[in-house]
């Protein structure tokens, strides 16, 4: 059932976003009166196709992996001479550069829409409090310790972690200083360490743990919430609402050590000592032995923890005015599109591993995640996901929409195009390098699992 999800998140995630991509090539195409031919969602042969009344053809096809605007064109098929000013290649050279540069743009004005639509319906983020410091970390070497606010990063304005990891992120790889402004028994005040090249793990980069911070979280009791029907847990009596002292004879002191105990034991009968509505209670229990999703069996009793609710004090509810909400959504999109370069420029200069590369199996799971985990989180992956979409297509490789520009650039300045023979090569490299990273992604994907 959840690989079914998986697909129809990722069916779901592409669609939408190759929509918005082809469309802009589409809109801007017909402005400019070009005949378009097909407008397909996905390739190969058709499920679904219709006509629209200038007789363009709307397809959605088999593979949802893409999709593409086909328009008129000498080059690729006889024009009849009445329709010749219709075709794409019969139009100037700035014209053709728009047309080309449209799908990004449309990527660009989806995601800064989406960061406006989040702004304006306002959404919570949790107050940014450190609440432990890893032993010889930058974090512990710039002087952070348990309780500080932190509110900037390098002078900018940070409101949540995930603010913090994507300033972090940035600074991966570099030399020189990271200044974080803090807060600390009610004062503010500026902490600095020098970064020395810090880069990030290979196989599971986390900015923030790496850099030695633990953010703070309240303190969860090893008290049982929901209990999975036909779980071990259920099979054993255990009841929502139960309260875990002991395990085995060991104290239990808070949720994550339960869960580690548990873990720690697949197939093995464990004896919990429990409270329940005032009485100590000693159940015996024996975790199933399932594997997680680093491929290591560890034991699951199928309980579900207590709801523990944040302080009001460290809830932040982020929420714009229409006006407001504009300028906000705009430096959103910038600060997705300026982490998308640095992460692409790092990787090509050996300070971003390129093992980080995601394909669609990466972005079919996050995708599912996204949606499972609400609206908000959801629209934000698909804006973080339509900027990605947006930079990687602007990138001057031939066969890619930013490679077509600089064709059509050096046409302009020309005022000829370069030769068959020169495009037909630069077509071929091109498809070689965009295989060579769709092979590399889909490598790094299938590790992960």
């Amino acid at each position: 059932m959840q690989i079914i999800q998986t697909v129809l998140a990722l069916i779901v995630t592409l669609g939408i976003l190759v929509t918005i991509h082809e469309f802009g090539h589409f809109w801007v195409a017909r402005r400019c009166g070009v005949k378009v031919l097909r407008f397909s969602v996905g390739f190969g042969k058709p499920l679904y196709s219709w006509f629209d009344r200038h007789g363009t053809e709307f397809a959605i096809a088999a593979i949802p992996l893409g999709g593409y605007v086909k328009m008129l064109d000498e080059r690729e098929a006889p024009v009849p001479e009445e329709q010749r000013h219709l075709a794409f290649n019969s139009k100037p050279p700035g014209q053709r550069i728009a047309i080309a540069a449209a799908g990004p743009a449309a990527n660009f004005l989806f995601a800064i829409a989406a960061y406006w639509l989040l702004s304006v319906v306002g959404f919570a983020a949790v107050a940014p409090v450190v609440g432990g410091v890893q032993e010889d970390s930058i974090a512990a070497r710039m002087g952070l310790s348990k309780g500080m606010e932190i509110h900037e990063v390098d002078g900018r304005e940070v409101n949540s972690w995930r603010d913090i990891n994507m300033r972090l992120l940035e600074r991966t790889g570099e030399q020189g200083q990271v200044t974080f402004e803090v807060t600390t028994d009610g004062q503010r005040q500026d902490l600095s360490a020098e970064l020395g090249g810090w880069r990030l793990d290979e196989d599971a980069p986390n900015p923030l743990v790496q850099f030695g911070v633990q953010p703070w979280r309240p303190e969860v009791p090893a008290q049982l919430g929901e209990i999975v029907s036909g779980g071990a847990a259920a099979e054993a009596g255990l009841q929502s609402g139960d309260r875990v002292l002991e395990v085995n004879g060991q104290p239990v002191d808070d949720w994550f050590a339960l869960v580690e105990r548990i873990q720690a034991a697949p197939g093995e009968q464990l004896t919990l000592t429990i409270s329940r509505d005032g009485d100590t209670l000693s159940v015996p229990v024996t975790p199933a032995a399932v594997e997680n999703e680093a491929g290591r069996t560890v034991g699951r009793v199928g309980a579900g923890v207590t709801q523990v609710d944040w302080p009001e004090e460290l809830q932040r509810t982020v929420q714009f005015g229409p006006l407001a909400a504009i300028p906000n959504a705009v430096s959103e999109t910038w600060g997705d599109t300026r982490l998308t370069f640095v992460a692409i420029h790092k990787m090509v200069t050996g300070l971003l591993s390129p093992s980080n590369l995601s394909g669609p199996i990466t972005i079919a799971r996050v995708a599912e995640a996204s949606v499972s985990s609400g609206f908000e989180d959801f629209i934000r992956f698909l804006a973080y996901l339509s900027v990605s979409l947006g930079v990687l297509n602007l990138l001057p490789i031939p066969v890619l929409d930013g490679g077509h520009i600089v064709y059509y650039s050096i046409e302009a300045i020309r005022r000829k195009p370069l030769s068959e023979q020169v495009q037909g090569i630069g077509l071929r490299i091109g498809m070689v390098l965009i295989l060579t990273l769709m092979v590399f992604a889909l490598y790094n994907d299938l590790m992960r699992l």
